[in-house]
């Protein structure tokens, strides 16, 4: 029996090299659709620039126009409060009254606002402003001054109605709106005379509804009164309450001062247009 001799692995022969198959030719058959795509767009983009007319060049015009188009799409629209302003102002009345101290023989002064609220004239203002004054002096938009009286009043709502002796050749009624078609945040704009500023405007919004406030040195507790924060003082008191579309929404009536000092600290009250309208006989809004 023979022994089985050990294979030297040196002397066995080499295998047969594994053959790589080129992969460049597969890549470049499947991306040739792609390419010809690229190169199709390429030519059609030089055909139409070869065959499209060539624009006319800007002229001086044509630039500036196109920089008015640009400012002008640029530039907010004008403020809300500008709007209002001119439509409440042709109906806006200067307040001015003359009031005799029996006990010293002194006489004091007042200045406060009012509106022009329907045909014949009448002007709402609050009652605190005209009453127990001797005189008054009423001045409307287009400087005609005259004389008034008192023809109605709600004291618990702090409202009066003058009507002057004379009125405008021509004049121009608010027009009214409607306090319960507001929300607390919308805007609000007050217009009156403030320490005797003829024709100021303030803006600010709503702030809350169905306040209760007493004027200082007054027991009447008024009630239901919208409080808002645009900037009122001695002065606005019976001028108009506006809505952004400039209809009166309230008179004003007062403002609220912890510090008891003469000036608006952000609380201002007006009586809803609806209520204070009753005093001049018109229609609920």
């Amino acid at each position: 029996m023979h022994d089985k001799q050990p294979v030297d692995p040196v002397s066995q022969p080499d295998p047969p090299p594994t053959r790589i198959r080129p992969q460049f030719g597969l890549a470049l058959r499947q991306a040739r659709p792609f390419l010809l795509g690229i190169a199709a767009t390429l030519l059609a983009i030089l055909a139409y620039q070869s065959l499209a007319p060539a624009p006319a060049p800007l002229t001086t015009t044509d630039v500036d126009d196109r920089i008015a188009q640009a400012m002008a799409s640029a530039t907010p629209p004008p403020a809300y409060s500008a709007a209002v302003y001119q439509f409440i102002l042709p109906s806006l009345v200067l307040i001015q009254t003359e009031r005799a101290n029996p006990a010293t023989e002194d006489e004091s002064f007042g200045v406060g606002s009012g509106v022009v609220v329907n045909d014949t004239g009448a002007i709402l203002t609050a009652l605190h402003v005209v009453a127990d004054a001797a005189a008054i002096l009423v001045t409307f938009a287009d400087g005609t001054q005259a004389n008034a009286a008192i023809i109605a009043a709600q004291p618990e709502n702090d409202i009066a109605v003058l009507q002057a002796d004379q009125l405008p050749t021509q004049f121009l009624p608010a027009t009214l709106g409607s306090p319960n078609g507001m929300r607390i945040g919308d805007e609000a704009y007050a217009v009156g005379n403030p320490l005797g500023l003829a024709g100021s405007l303030s803006a600010g919004v709503i702030s809350g509804f169905n306040r209760s406030f007493t004027p200082r040195g007054s027991d009447q507790r008024l009630e239901g009164l919208i409080q808002f924060d645009a900037a009122v003082n001695p002065g606005n008191s019976g001028g108009p309450l506006l809505n952004r579309s400039g209809q009166v929404v309230g008179i004003v009536t007062g403002l609220v001062n912890p510090t008891d000092e003469n000036f608006f600290i952000g609380i201002g009250f007006a009586v809803p247009i609806d209520v204070a309208g009753g005093a001049a006989g018109l229609p609920p809004q």
